[in-house]
């Protein structure tokens, strides 16, 4: 089945009762048994529900996975994968990465005696050389968040086969259409469904995906025992903005490598980070593991200042000032003091995110339009 099927079809089938197309929403908290442990395979909606189960066989569909197991939020997602470390285990990451897995990484599970290493994996030497005796752990972005580096996801999942080391790739920037990274050797995916997958800027939700039974098993429990699980409107939502997964990437793509190529001839603009770019140093990778080059374009100004930033962030009209990527809608950020602020600013420096970085999630409104709201923004600098 290929991809723009199964985003409508994967594991949905008409409601057996009423013959519903549309997965109904199971609004329930419990389920009634026949007698103690006899009941039609749902018990309790911490741990079951209908809703959820069509969609995560769903997400497992379009990452040519077996198993996907939803969570709260893209964070929440996070933190059972990490859950499935002990004290004195070690994550490395990639240097370049979100502010809250950052966060997570360093400040809440380095509370517990996880270990950290931020490492530029597009450097396999460099990630070879870190990985050590109490490395359990890669957390890949790709592309990175905000910078747009692409990472190797073949050649980071063959160096940490080779060391016995599990590998995890967030997905969220790409969403399984442009790539699928299981199929490139990763052991677990993530994402944050909010984004790309929802579509819609309505919804929070994350999901992990992988093919390991026993992985599985062991998340499925944190699942539970955890509790942090999407509510049915939640996935109902998720599924919803599935079926149109591919047509809403595609034409944001297509509208960012527009917009990306407006930028970097623009005179009041430094760099342009997109990894459309022949230019681009992981350019000829992303051409090999992505079916086009992403909907995201970092951007930062001729005047490295926040001042210089703030001035186009509150002056553009259809981008909207708002934190979140991946809506129907286009989005305008500023990384060191929104989703980055939590990273210190001088390892943000040590990346190049600078305090005039400007980062756009590109939406599917006319492009015309987005070039034109940009251009003026823009020629308001002095």
């Amino acid at each position: 089945m290929k991809f723009g099927t199964k985003v409508i079809h994967a594991g949905i089938e008409p409601d057996a009762s009423t013959g519903a197309i549309m997965t109904p929403i199971f609004q329930t908290s419990t389920y009634a048994q026949e007698a103690p442990g006899i009941h039609k395979g749902y018990e309790y909606a911490r741990t079951q529900n209908p809703t959820r189960s069509v969609l995560e066989i769903n997400l497992a569909a379009l990452e040519n996975a077996q198993h996907a197991i939803c969570f709260s939020s893209g964070l929440a997602a996070m933190d059972a994968i990490l859950r499935l470390l002990n004290p004195g285990d070690e994550i490395i990451a990639t240097n370049d990465l979100y502010g809250g897995s950052y966060r997570q990484i360093v400040r809440v599970h380095g509370r517990y005696g996880i270990e950290s290493r931020f490492v530029p994996m597009q450097d396999l030497a460099a990630l070879e050389a870190a990985i050590g005796p109490k490395t359990k752990l890669l957390w890949i972005e790709t592309p990175t968040n905000p910078m747009l580096n692409i990472i190797d996801i073949a050649a980071v999942c063959t160096v940490a086969k080779k060391h016995g080391v599990l590998t995890c790739v967030d997905n969220t920037f790409a969403s399984p259409y442009l790539q699928t990274p299981i199929d490139l050797g990763a052991d677990i995916v993530t994402h944050s469904a909010t984004k790309y997958l929802g579509g819609h800027s309505d919804v929070v939700h994350g999901a992990v995906i992988l093919n390991d039974d026993g992985l599985a098993q062991q998340l499925r429990f944190l699942q539970n025992a955890v509790g942090a699980i999407p509510g049915p409107q939640d996935c109902f939502l998720i599924l919803r903005g599935i079926k149109t997964l591919h047509l809403r990437v595609e034409r944001a793509c297509q509208n960012a490598e527009k917009i990306a190529a407006f930028l970097q001839k623009h005179p009041k603009v430094r760099n342009v980070y997109y990894p459309g770019f022949v230019s681009h140093p992981g350019h000829d990778i992303a051409k090999k593991q992505m079916r086009h080059f992403g909907a995201m374009v970092s951007f930062d100004l001729h005047t490295d200042t926040l001042d210089y930033a703030t001035h186009v962030l509150s002056n553009t009209k259809l981008f909207t000032l708002a934190e979140s990527l991946g809506g129907v809608e286009s989005l305008i950020g500023h990384p060191a003091t929104m989703t980055h602020a939590s990273i210190p600013a001088e390892e943000r420096r040590k990346v190049g995110l600078s305090d005039s970085l400007i980062r756009l999630s590109v939406g599917i409104e006319d492009v015309d339009d987005l070039l034109e709201d940009l251009a003026q923004a823009l020629d308001r600098l002095p």
